[in-house]
């Protein structure tokens, strides 16, 4: 949704801390606004690098003790395809999301995705669907 890449999401990707207090604030929202238990996931955790890239989330005063940041495009982008779930009836999975990031940040190649992907896992390789994703992705792009 930063991004502006669609319209809405089923929950919010987010990590909070303290988190035992947050739990219990995040339940108490759900109930006040009538929303799913899970509606923040916490589950993302598995997909963050040990070097995050992130920013401030612009225009928006929260209060004292409430920080938001968003991850930037290139590290959203590496946590993607990271994940790289394929689309399931009802859920989207990442190959949108991979296809919008590569296209918002003008990557055209494998190579390029590859590039920003080693610098938050330089240690752990693309597995080959990840890669063709990307290839799907950018001969999408190029043929419009």
């Amino acid at each position: 949704m930063i991004y502006g890449s669609r319209d809405s999401t089923k929950d919010v990707d987010a990590l909070v801390h303290p988190s035992n207090l947050a739990r219990k604030l995040i339940i108490q929202v759900a109930r006040e606004q009538d929303l799913p238990d899970d509606w923040i996931n916490d589950e993302v955790r598995v997909f963050l690098a040990d070097r995050e890239a992130k920013r401030k989330l612009k225009g928006g005063e929260f209060g004292p003790g409430l920080q938001v940041s968003v991850p930037t495009a290139a590290y959203l982008l590496a946590m993607k395809l990271r994940a790289c779930r394929a689309p399931l009836p009802g859920d989207a999975g990442d190959y949108a999301d991979i296809e919008f990031l590569l296209h918002k940040m003008e990557i055209s190649s494998l190579a390029g995705a590859e590039r920003i992907y080693d610098r938050f896992f330089p240690n752990d390789p693309l597995p080959e669907i990840t890669s063709e994703a990307i290839r799907q992705a950018v001969l999408k792009h190029k043929k419009s």
